[in-house]
C-alpha cells in the first residue's frame, strides 16, 4: 500500500474489485473514510419495474453497498446481520442518487450504520439502517 492511499481506500478497492453487483449498479465512489462512505449512481431503465420506477431492490442494494464499504473501513471484515429500508420517494430512469453511510455505534463485535439515499439535488428518497457483525478476520491490504 502506498503512503498516498489510505487503508480505507485500499480496503474498498479490494472489495470493489470482486463486487460484480456493485459494478453492475454503476456505483461511483465519492468519499470513504473510517466509518463513512459516500457513493453515487444513476438509475437505468433495466432497474425499473412495471410502474416505471426503480425497483425497491435498487435503492436497497445501493444503500447496502455503502453499508458494506463503511463497515469494513476499520480494517476488519464486517457482514450485515440485519438491514431495513424505508422508501420515501420513487426514482425514475436517469435519476442520479447519492448514498451516505455513517457509523452510529461500534463495539468489538457489532456496529450500526444509517444510510441516507438522496437525489443529487438533496431530496431524500430512502432511509436505510444496517447492523453488522465484525469478524476477527483482518483485511490484508
Amino acid at each position: 500500500m502506498s503512503d498516498s492511499k489510505s487503508k480505507t481506500t485500499a480496503i474498498v478497492d479490494a472489495m470493489m474489485s470482486k463486487d460484480y453487483f456493485s459494478q453492475w449498479l454503476g456505483i461511483e465512489r465519492l468519499e470513504e473514510k473510517e466509518g463513512f462512505c459516500k457513493l453515487r449512481m444513476t438509475v437505468r431503465r433495466e432497474m425499473c419495474n412495471g410502474f416505471e420506477i426503480a425497483h425497491g431492490g435498487i435503492s436497497y442494494s445501493f444503500a447496502d453497498s455503502a453499508l458494506a464499504f463503511a463497515s469494513n473501513s476499520h480494517g476488519r471484515h464486517a457482514v450485515s446481520i440485519e438491514t431495513s429500508i424505508s422508501h420515501i420517494k420513487p426514482l425514475k430512469t436517469g435519476d442520479i442518487i447519492i448514498a451516505t453511510a455513517e457509523e452510529k455505534s461500534r463495539s468489538n463485535k457489532m456496529a450500526i450504520y444509517d444510510v441516507r439515499v438522496e437525489k443529487e439535488n438533496g431530496e431524500l428518497v430512502a432511509l436505510f439502517k444496517g447492523t453488522v457483525f465484525r469478524k476477527e478476520t483482518e483485511w490484508n491490504v
